[in-house]
């Protein structure tokens, strides 16, 4: 199961709890990790193996959108801020309406994550 986790700025010390308080069940063999740069950055110091991609504003979020175009991706983890700007803001909405099209599972909220990753 490929898993792309991604988070704005203001959530990233969020996404690495949320991570941390999953990791029994993110470390699984079958388990795949995928994360926008500074996310996956900060993934990999907290003990997470994760394939990184550009950061979101350089193209990150693009990239993970192709993976759930191509149908390479099972889940995504977005924890978005939405009291802040995002310059990158269709590429953002892209990979939300990308998960629409495709039918996956986006969880925008760790509310949302926690169901998802019990489910796995």
């Amino acid at each position: 199961m490929n898993i792309a986790i991604i988070a704005h700025d203001g959530k990233k010390a969020e996404m690495i709890q949320f991570l941390s308080d999953y990791k029994a069940v993110l470390k699984q063999k079958n388990i795949h990790l995928y994360a926008t740069g500074t996310t996956g950055e900060k993934a990999e110091k907290a003990g997470f193996e994760v394939h990184k991609f550009l950061s979101g504003p350089l193209g990150g979020d693009a990239q993970i959108a192709a993976l759930i175009a191509e149908g390479n991706m099972h889940l995504v983890i977005f924890f978005r801020d939405p009291l802040e700007k995002h310059p990158h803001e269709p590429d953002i909405t892209m990979l939300m309406r990308l998960c629409d099209v495709h039918n996956i599972p986006l969880a925008t909220n760790p509310a949302t994550a926690e169901l998802l990753i019990k489910a796995v």
